[in-house]
């Protein structure tokens, strides 16, 4: 796994010195601590090798077109050799590349057979020669995680993509004349003169969805790409295009996956993901899984264990909280998998580390199981160099709880129009209910509230920490004047669109695999993991596996209410009883307690501190009352609190001077 970043530029003024590329890749060290390396076309030779006794103080531009690309490198597979960037033969292609390709191996015994010559037993070398022979359409015969960048010396043009599922991230920014791109925000920053205006519109997709969204970022002029796109940039020009979709076309038109019996889909469910598992398993370092109790990470962790001749190591966290704690689960299925088992427990001193969290996610990013997960990584990381996870399989396979209530959801809008306006009526919202989000008559009154609207805003109502409503009573009157009449639903009401014909809980499920897939669960593990140097890789996101599962008829991955039935009835041999029947818990933070008790001072101190007060995004009324109304057992207002401290602590990390601590603060091991 690695860091890349690079420009492409059609103006000589444009052009970047070897020192700010220098600056740009040293910024993504943690992503890759192995080897650095970069490529500049105005250098004799091209290639440069970074080092505090290679100076570039001298360097003059003279190429009206160019490239310069860097590359950091954790090395996984061909330890000695794969130095990036990388190149063909007669050195017109370059790449600088992140992530794995799992079937490199026989795509490197096809390009063989069609004469191509390989200097090394990477994979990036594959990409290169298969980008010889293919041209763009090249990430169609790739399979694995990615982000790349070739530079193209013969049609002067830079040609970038991210793979089907968005694993690995790409940022860019398109300027006059100048295109730069790279695996994190901070690096691009690094170009002198870089732009840092926050968009408005940016920061209400941040309160609605807890992320910024594809293809926005924080900052103005700034991007992702989306996952399965690939981006052209020649002649000052950028085309960008769609190059895979998830099939979520009806099964009975779905010729690939021609199956009609639950077995035969179960079948191949067995052998696609073991497959998925057996070549994820290929590394020349120390391999080891996330093991967290529930369904998904205990196959993952069982189906490896059934092909190693040693235990795996594998890895849990929790917290003192007990409705926050899964260790006992991932215990039990440890004993019963034979594993290697290792855990630990995560208190509240664990917030000391939010300033590194910041630095690291780039943009503000409200997920509160990034706590966790950043400590997991950390964790593993002092083991094993590569941990595959159970990541995907409640998007594919219908796991989450909140289906269950888009089922029921159907069912009410086939009712009588007077029975609907009876269930909807304001009075419900008005009986006494638990402060606890979680609890039965609040989750009842969240799930009436929502069904006024139309289905797929519904969904997002449920879902999301502030609705449209709420936003825009917290914000200060001049910054929602800023937003005028933009719509941040427009984000998953378009993802909606790409599955038009199959039923809603379906169609929620594929919105859910485009938007909070990539946005949410992924960007939190790729940016914890790298942040300790460590690969993680997901067999569940295989897009063989993730085919089939769009494939197949929700009536077998849903069965009375209770998701991922599938699963569950074809990998029980590798399930103990008790992970079996469970309630799905989740990776979440104890909040809520926290924030009346050990962090209830950050709240003052952060939220109504004056910086916060003069950016004028708030009304600092509605913010002391979010706070009253939380400390008073009024409501729970914990992830709304967190997303507005997370915003705050972002504008403090890159829009004031501070220091970043360069260290996190030790788990207590168990």
């Amino acid at each position: 796994m690695c860091g890349i970043t690079g420009t492409s530029w059609t103006s000589r003024d444009k052009n970047i010195s070897p020192d700010v590329l220098q600056r740009m890749t040293s910024v993504l060290a943690h992503r890759g601590p192995d080897d650095s390396g970069g490529f500049h076309s105005d250098i004799p030779g091209k290639s440069i090798l970074f080092s505090a006794e290679n100076s570039f103080a001298d360097f003059q531009p003279h190429s009206d077109v160019g490239a310069a690309l860097g590359h950091r490198r954790l090395s996984i597979i061909d330890l000695g050799t794969g130095h990036q960037p990388l190149t063909n033969e007669d050195g017109t292609i370059w790449i600088v590349f992140n992530g794995e390709i799992y079937n490199y191996q026989e795509l490197r015994k096809e390009l063989i057979q069609q004469g191509h010559q390989f200097k090394t037993e990477s994979d990036t070398e594959v990409i290169v020669h298969l980008y010889e022979e293919q041209g763009t359409a090249c990430v169609e015969r790739l399979r694995g995680m990615f982000a790349l960048a070739i530079w193209d010396e013969r049609r002067q043009r830079l040609f970038m993509a991210r793979d089907r599922l968005g694993q690995k991230p790409l940022f860019y920014r398109q300027e006059a004349d100048r295109l730069s791109f790279a695996s994190e925000l901070k690096s691009l920053l690094q170009i002198p003169g870089a732009d840092r205006t926050v968009d408005p519109h940016a920061i209400d997709l941040f309160l609605a969805y807890q992320y910024v969204p594809h293809p926005w970022s924080i900052l103005k002029g700034y991007h992702k790409l989306p996952p399965a796109h690939r981006a052209v940039y020649e002649n000052g020009q950028l085309q960008i295009e769609r190059y895979w979709t998830p099939p979520y076309q009806h099964p009975e038109i779905n010729s690939q996956f021609p199956f009609q019996s639950v077995d035969q889909w179960s079948a191949a469910l067995r052998e696609t993901l073991t497959e998925s598992v057996r070549i994820r398993m290929r590394s020349d370092v120390p391999l080891g899984a996330f093991l967290s109790g529930g369904i998904d990470s205990t196959i993952i962790a069982g189906l490896m264990q059934s092909m190693s001749d040693r235990p795996v190591h594998t890895f849990s966290i929790g917290f003192p909280v007990k409705q926050f704690d899964e260790r006992s689960y991932a215990r039990e299925a440890a004993k019963m998998l034979g594993t290697d088992h290792h855990e630990y427990v995560v208190d509240p001193a664990a917030l000391e580390m939010l300033p590194r969290l910041s630095w690291h996610y780039d943009e503000p990013f409200a997920d509160s199981s990034a706590i966790p997960t950043m400590y997991l990584s950390q964790v593993t990381r002092q083991e094993v160099t590569v941990s595959l996870s159970g990541d995907g399989g409640d998007e594919l396979f219908a796991g989450y709880d909140r289906y269950r209530a888009v089922a029921l959801s159907q069912w009410f809008d086939r009712l009588p129009a007077f029975a609907r306006k009876m269930m909807t009526a304001s009075i419900w919202q008005k009986l006494p209910a638990s402060v606890e989000q979680k609890s039965f008559r609040r989750r009842v009154k969240r799930f009436l509230a929502g069904l006024s609207v139309p289905p797929e805003r519904r969904y997002l109502k449920w879902v999301g920490i502030f609705d449209t409503e709420r936003r825009h009573e917290m914000y200060a009157p001049g910054f929602r004047e800023q937003l005028a009449d933009f719509d941040a639903d427009q984000f998953l009401l378009d993802a909606y669109q790409l599955c038009p014909d199959r039923d809603f809980v379906t169609r929620t499920t594929a919105t859910d695999v485009q938007t909070y897939l990539p946005c949410d669960i992924l960007t939190k593990v790729d940016i914890a993991s790298m942040a300790h140097s460590l690969e993680c890789r997901s067999p569940f996101l295989d897009h063989h596996v993730a085919e089939l599962a769009a494939a197949m008829p929700l009536k077998y991955k849903m069965h009375k209410g209770r998701g991922k039935q599938i699963l569950t009835d074809t990998f029980s041999d590798l399930l103990p009883e008790s992970i079996q029947t469970r309630k799905k818990m989740g990776f979440g933070v104890p909040l809520n307690h926290w924030f009346r008790n050990e962090l209830k001072p950050l709240l003052f101190d952060v939220l109504l501190d004056q910086r916060a007060l003069d950016r004028q995004i708030f009304d600092p009324q509605a913010v002391e009352q979010l706070i009253s109304e939380h400390l008073n057992l009024q409501w729970d207002h914990s992830a709304r609190l967190w997303s507005l401290l997370v915003l705050e602590l972002w504008f403090q990390t890159f829009l004031d001077p501070v220091s970043i601590p360069d260290h996190f603060p030790d788990p207590v091991l168990i």
